[in-house]
């Protein structure tokens, strides 16, 4: 079956998915997550077998790092499948309701969006959560992950075609598509106006900026996290030292890790020898400005001297850049032309330099005295997440359930003319 057969097919199930019961949509999540745990031994060997492909291929620890499954990742898989069964319906909920001047009763209501295409790297798990998600607001969907996790994929697509043939559901209402060589070929679901209705890229800078470039149906994007901490010279330093730390080592390799830490040239003399003996001991390599490297430099702490051009890079390894500015304002500068938009923190005391931060941060999730690590569908209560958009048209940060509906107007009316 070609790519077009295909979604021509995929498409047509977008009907009968958003005309099911929430209580059904909750029974099949339920048994999904069942046999997720059932196929345990046949997912992890796939995933082995991808594994051994992607050392032989020389893949990036950070890489490997997110490709690998194991009992505990599963069991959290099962987990998130029960909490998105588990939320209210996102579905024919009333958000909206009034009469006019001429007496049509009309209400805005929520719906599906319909054909969703999700394109990813390496992590298998999103598998399991974009399917979970798209099934519970009513969505088919068409996914696309990276060739070196393409036997996970294709393990974990097993169980929810398993669930939709006990459940007498067409199986082309969830689509994995197998590999692909070349990325040109991405461009064929790229062009598939009226047969997708929305594209989320999740995946390196090389694969958002392709899809953005070429797409010619919406995007939403999930760009790459070069997030910041920035630490006031008011901050509780031991307590700003554990979230600095957590930010950047607890997973490296993730979106919503730390990649730059900005401290305010107040205290940074003081502070930084600091943080810095920290994140040595957790095996962090240290880059930054001129200012932050002799600091260091003086108590013989290692760390690279970079150009403000390094400040744009998302490392999704254990590397962290470092820069002395000044003050709020210093920050705030820095931010405003590195950051991509993800996550950014302060650490701070100061109640009118905190709101003054929140306020002017234009990015989708922004903290104050906590880890940009919190920047996730599940911490933020939704399950899982088909990804977390910087982007600010309809959706922003982690997006759930209610991130994949769109809305209609119900208009009854009594025979009324214009």
């Amino acid at each position: 079956m070609d790519l077009q057969e295909q979604l021509q097919k995929t498409q047509a199930t977008k009907g009968i998915l958003s005309a099911l019961s929430n209580g059904l949509r909750g029974e099949f999540l339920h048994r999904c997550a069942e046999v997720l745990l059932k196929m345990e031994s046949k997912i992890l060997k796939a995933n082995t077998q991808d594994l051994e492909q992607a050392r032989e291929l020389n893949l990036s620890a950070s890489m490997l790092e997110r490709l690998e499954l194991d009992s505990k990742k599963l069991q959290n898989m099962a987990q998130s499948l029960l909490e998105i069964a588990s939320f209210p319906d996102p579905l024919n909920k009333v958000l909206g309701g009034f009469s006019n001047h001429c007496g049509l009763k009309i209400e805005k209501i929520s719906v599906p969006l319909g054909v969703i295409a999700v394109i990813y790297e390496s992590r298998p798990n999103v598998t399991s959560d974009v399917a979970g998600l798209c099934f519970k607001s009513g969505n088919a969907c068409v996914l696309k992950g990276g060739k070196e996790a393409q036997k996970s994929n294709a393990a974990i697509m097993e169980v929810f075609y398993e669930v939709l043939g006990e459940f007498g559901l067409p199986k082309d209402c969830m689509v994995l598509l197998p590999s692909m060589k070349k990325r040109d070929e991405l461009k064929e679901i790229l062009n598939a106006k009226g047969l997708i209705d929305l594209v989320i890229p999740r995946g390196g800078e090389g694969l958002i900026g392709f899809v953005s470039e070429n797409a010619k149906i919406p995007v939403i994007k999930q760009d790459k996290g070069v997030c910041h901490i920035f630490a006031h010279h008011t901050c509780k330093q031991e307590s700003a030292i554990a979230v600095i730390v957590n930010a950047k080592t607890s997973r490296p390799s993730v979106c919503n890790a730390c990649e730059t830490l900005l401290l305010d040239s107040s205290f940074a003399s003081e502070f930084l020898p600091k943080v810095a003996r920290a994140l040595c001991e957790k095996g962090t390599l240290l880059r930054g400005c001129a200012r932050s490297c002799a600091i260091l430099k003086e108590c013989k702490i290692a760390c690279e001297k970079i150009p403000l051009s390094e400040y744009h890079r998302e490392y999704g390894e254990n590397i962290l850049n470092l820069r002395i500015v000044e003050g709020l304002s210093g920050a705030l500068e820095h931010i405003s032309t590195f950051s991509s938009g993800h996550s950014e923190a302060i650490l701070s005391e100061d109640y009118g330099v905190i709101e003054a931060f929140l306020n002017a941060v234009d990015s989708a999730c922004v903290y104050v005295n906590a880890s940009t690590r919190f920047s996730d569908g599940g911490e933020f209560g939704y399950g899982a997440e088909v990804g977390i958009s910087t982007s600010k048209l309809h959706a922003r940060g982690p997006m759930g359930v209610e991130s994949l509906t769109s809305y209609k107007y119900k208009i009854r009316g009594d025979y009324q003319v214009r």
